[in-house]
């Protein structure tokens, strides 16, 4: 079979096919058995919030023509790895925190033992040729098992002759008598699981459009959160949050709480970006992420009292490094797991417990308990307290000027660099 899959090359074969329950699924999935191809259909259980009943993906397929269903738990797996995106600091451009880029590298893994059981080495996904997720399933694929081969419809010429949008496919489902809830008219398109939501095309597509007109599912918009604030407590043992106002959770039930308590004040609803995509064209996504915000700020507080200026210099560097390879499709790469090491090297030691308030999309610092807190009050008063004597900055200051006093003698130092409009406009 050639590394390029047409659907005629599946014919009388049998393929996985991950799939949502959508419009892109159950078209493809009953074209592709049209066309003599079984298609074995896989839905990964990743919490998400605008499935009422996950079983009824499995009654959709089926009717859409799956040979057969296979519906796998990822939400132990998610909430882990979103943690671990959390403790790295792992947000893309924008602030998105990677919630749908992480999610595409579990299902992939959750993904492969249904291959093997259905003995069959193909893997059908339902991402588009212009966005990021054909990397993701792809190369994750790639990685994890090369041996596994994987077909996309929107590359195969075939199927996009045939729809080249989503009016075609709803035409095509209304002519097959399968049940879709997409329509013509839908502003706007999501894709949701237990850490966050991301809402793209349709109207979001135009820059006259702003963000507010998308009705939120984790929450309110912030302007319509309460007046009042929201107290949370989060007690972290070796790094990982254990805790919420008392309460020791599992990290299923943990974001789950957080998503509840952070939407309905506001928090990580309607986070705008226009982002450049990993195929070279700038995409505008709106995101809520109300559990991740509240630990990515939680995390940012405490780094900020545990690591001197190089560690977080460092932890800096790392977290750009981890976001954009999550981004990217590299999650299982090499480098990614020797950052992850390094970072998790500080955050080991984060033990103690971290108050927030929550306001109307606002996550605020109360107040801190922690083992390995390099603040101390004292010696930052103003007050003639604590070890630092003013006295030793002279000579600081002194050995700092050396080098000042040499850029002015070598004729260094040109102001003109700091005028907005130049020397000519003065």
């Amino acid at each position: 079979m050639a590394d390029r899959i047409g659907i005629e090359d599946l014919r009388g074969c049998g393929i996985v096919a991950l799939v949502s329950g959508g419009l892109d699924s159950v078209t493809f999935t009953r074209w592709a058995r049209d066309h003599g191809v079984k298609v074995h259909c896989c839905t990964a259980d990743l919490g998400q919030p605008d499935e009422e009943d996950i079983g009824d993906i499995e009654t959709r397929m089926r009717q859409a023509g799956a040979e057969t269903f296979a519906l796998v738990d990822g939400r132990q797996a998610l909430a882990e790895a979103g943690v671990l995106l959390l403790i790295c600091g792992g947000s893309y451009e924008g602030g998105y925190l990677n919630t749908t880029g992480i999610a595409r590298a579990v299902t992939t893994q959750k993904a492969l033992p249904v291959l093997a059981a259905r003995g069959v080495d193909v893997l059908a996904h339902g991402a588009t040729g212009r966005g990021n997720d054909q990397t993701r399933f792809q190369l994750y694929a790639n990685m994890l098992d090369p041996a596994v081969k994987v077909y996309a419809p929107w590359r195969d010429a075939q199927f996009l002759a045939q729809f080249p949008g989503r009016s075609e496919m709803i035409d095509y489902c209304e002519a097959q008598a399968i049940p879709v809830r997409a329509t013509r008219d839908k502003p706007y398109s999501t894709d949701a699981n237990l850490l966050g939501l991301t809402h793209e095309a349709g109207k979001l597509e135009q820059l006259d459009v702003g963000p507010r007109f998308i009705t939120p599912q984790f929450g309110v918009h912030p302007q319509e959160a309460p007046d009042t604030t929201a107290r949370l407590a989060i007690r972290f043992e070796s790094g990982i949050p254990v805790q919420v106002n008392g309460q020791s959770l599992e990290l299923v039930p943990l974001f789950e709480l957080l998503n509840e308590v952070a939407g309905a004040n506001g928090v990580g609803i309607g986070i705008h970006a226009v982002e450049n995509r990993y195929v070279g064209i700038k995409s505008r996504g709106v995101y809520e992420q109300p559990a991740m915000q509240v630990l990515h700020t939680a995390y940012e507080y405490i780094y900020q009292l545990i690591l001197d200026r190089r560690s977080l210099e460092l932890y800096k560097f790392l977290a750009n490094l981890v976001g954009r390879q999550i981004y990217e499709a590299a999650w299982f790469h090499p480098s990614t797991g020797a950052a992850i090491r390094a970072i998790r090297s500080f955050s080991d030691t984060i033990c103690g417990e971290l108050t927030v308030d929550l306001y109307k999309g606002h996550v605020d610092f109360v107040k801190a308990d922690f083992e390995s807190v390099l603040y101390s009050p004292d010696d930052a008063s103003m007050e003639g307290v604590g070890t630092f004597d003013h006295g030793d900055a002279e000579g600081l200051l002194g050995v700092l000027g050396v080098s000042a006093k040499g850029l002015h003698a070598a004729n260094q130092i040109r102001l003109d660099d700091f005028s907005l409009y130049g020397p000519e406009q003065k």
